[in-house]
């Protein structure tokens, strides 16, 4: 108990495992705000006009179709129009018709819509023989939204994997890990005492973050700590491991780094990329954090009834590992 409350001291003076700690809590109060905003507001067609030099009808009908900034001369909107930082298409018009200027560096779909605008301005008032269908879209930033919050939640989980590395080399450079090898500690209190802080931390950021930017039904409560509770293990796991290998502190670090990427990419790129029914999406679950990326995401979807795998594939690392981290233990003290 005395060994669990210095190494908790110990973690409390170190900067970097704090700030891991706030991290996804601070992300997911960004994310939070990401309710008020519509990126399809984002993505339209900015255009610029000069005041008095463009009827209303025309402004009206431009602005059915983007965004319309109103500039008082000319030269402010060329200026705006040359900006690199904007895709603005100028526009002028010149009795019954329009005339578009653009900088020429814009996107492409711009300047096809810049070379398409005037014909389309003259054909505005002819009727077209066509049925058009109107699709509802309920919300046009929650998928992405959605993304983001498993990216930070996956993301919290594994973040005992840098408190308990940075607990172990910390300790390997004081040379306290000396101290260790001579206490009367078996492993399994070993591994019991470096676990479960690196266990905690990520627990405790992963349901703050939850609570923040996460919305959970009564009966997703304990499916969703099933998994954060598994996951937190593994990657508290993860940092003895990372802690056992690397002999110093930016050796460490980069180790972090490259663990932290395979924890990422690889769940991000399987579910937008490849099929789900596919081998290559089941060969995926090899990798811990695909489980619990999937999981979460299925929560979020309502899909409540479909992480029987992603719980069975959780508990198989969670084992598998635990006793390859302690066989690799022993043989290195037999070894001694």
């Amino acid at each position: 108990m005395k060994g669990l409350k210095y190494q908790l001291k110990s973690i409390l003076r170190d900067k970097m495992c704090l700030l891991t700690f706030l991290l996804p809590a601070i992300v997911g109060i960004a994310i939070n705000l990401l309710s008020g905003v519509s990126f399809q507001s984002i993505g339209e067609t900015t255009f610029g006009v000069v005041e008095n030099r463009i009827s209303d009808a025309s402004v009206g009908w431009l602005q059915n179709n983007g965004t319309v900034v109103i500039y008082e001369t000319f030269n402010e909107l060329e200026a705006a129009v040359i900006d690199p930082s904007t895709q603005m298409i100028g526009v002028l018009q010149v009795g019954d018709t329009i005339q578009t200027i653009i900088a020429g560096d814009e996107l492409e779909v711009n300047k096809v819509i810049a070379t398409t605008l005037p014909q389309i301005y003259e054909n505005r008032t002819t009727q077209l023989s066509i049925v058009r269908s109107i699709i509802p879209v309920q919300s046009d930033n929650e998928g992405i939204k959605s993304l983001l919050i498993v990216i930070t939640l996956v993301t919290a989980m594994f973040m005992g994997c840098t408190f308990n590395a940075m607990n172990i080399i910390n300790e390997k450079e004081d040379g306290i890990e000396f101290i260790n090898q001579v206490l009367p500690m078996s492993m399994k209190s070993y591994m019991i005492q470096k676990t479960l802080v690196g266990f905690a931390g990520g627990t405790v950021s992963t349901i703050i973050t939850a609570l923040i930017c996460m919305q959970i039904q009564v009966e997703e409560i304990l499916p969703f700590l099933l998994i954060v509770f598994l996951s937190a293990y593994i990657a508290a796991l993860t940092g003895l491991f990372i802690g056992y290998f690397a002999n110093s502190l930016m050796v460490g670090i980069v180790y972090i780094k490259i663990v932290m990427i395979l924890f990422l990419a690889p769940p991000i790129f399987f579910y937008l990329i490849v099929p789900n029914n596919s081998i290559a999406f089941r060969f995926s679950y090899l990798i811990p954090s695909s489980a619990t990326f999937y999981g979460i995401m299925d929560l979020i979807s309502g899909r409540t009834k479909e992480i029987s795998p992603v719980l069975l594939a959780l508990c198989i690392h969670a084992v598998f590992w635990s006793i390859v981290y302690k066989l690799m233990r022993k043989l290195n003290k037999i070894s001694t």
